[in-house]
Formats: C-alpha cells, sequence, structure tokens
C-alpha cells in the first residue's frame, strides 16, 4: 500500500457564516465548491490549502469539542509559513489573537498557536 499524500481534512463548526469568514476571508482560503444539503440540513465548503482541501461542515447544534484535557484524535492542524512572526502581525491586525512565538524543541523553527471560531487549536510553523 502506499498512500501519497493528505487529501483533505474535515472541520465541523457550530457557526457555518463566522466559520466561513474566518476561513475565507481572515485565513484566505479559495473556495472550490460550497453546497447545502438539504437531506442533511447542512452546509459544506470546500477550501484549498496548498495540496490539501479543507472542508468545513456546518452543522446544526454539533456536540462541543473535548479540548482540557486533551481527548484522543486530531489534536490540532499545523500550517507551514515562510514567517511565523509576519503571519502573526496579520491575524492580530485581524483581531485574531496568537500565543507568544516560540521555538520548536525539535525541528528548531519558530512557530505558534492561535484558534478558529471553535476553539480548534490551529499552529503557524515555518
Amino acid at each position: 500500500m502506499k498512500l501519497s499524500a493528505i487529501h483533505h481534512i474535515a472541520i465541523i463548526v457550530s457557526d457555518y457564516e463566522l466559520s466561513k469568514d474566518f476561513y475565507v476571508n481572515k485565513m484566505r482560503f479559495d473556495i472550490i465548491r460550497e453546497n447545502y444539503r438539504e437531506a442533511r440540513n447542512d452546509w459544506k465548503l470546500d477550501l484549498r490549502c496548498g495540496d490539501v482541501e479543507l472542508e468545513i461542515f456546518g452543522e446544526p447544534d454539533p456536540p462541543k469539542r473535548v479540548s482540557h484535557p486533551e481527548a484522543c484524535g486530531l489534536r490540532h492542524l499545523a500550517f507551514r509559513v515562510d514567517s511565523v512572526e509576519e503571519t502573526v502581525k496579520e491575524l492580530e491586525a485581524l483581531g485574531i489573537a496568537c500565543e507568544p512565538v516560540r521555538t520548536d524543541d525539535f525541528t528548531g523553527k519558530k512557530m505558534t498557536f492561535f484558534a478558529d471560531p471553535d476553539g480548534l487549536p490551529l499552529e503557524l510553523h515555518e
């Protein structure tokens, strides 16, 4: 078996319009397609992030994410950037708070965390 790449990552959000604004207007991901799924009463938004698709599912009343203590499963999404510090400035100008920039103990690269509207941890990594 050969798995060649990650095709997509799916995220369930509690407020579709708020999350669409965050990922499209603030994070600047390009929309591939957007569909209302009447049978499921939800929205599905496919976004482009480099070679990976990010699927946003706007579900009515999803259960809250377990975060502290962290539960098994997806811990966070990490995005590669050229400059963590420059990206932090851009995010903070949009009103998105970031943790202090630090150096990854294993890679020696700069990194930081911030969160999407539902509190999903997102990482910037050089």
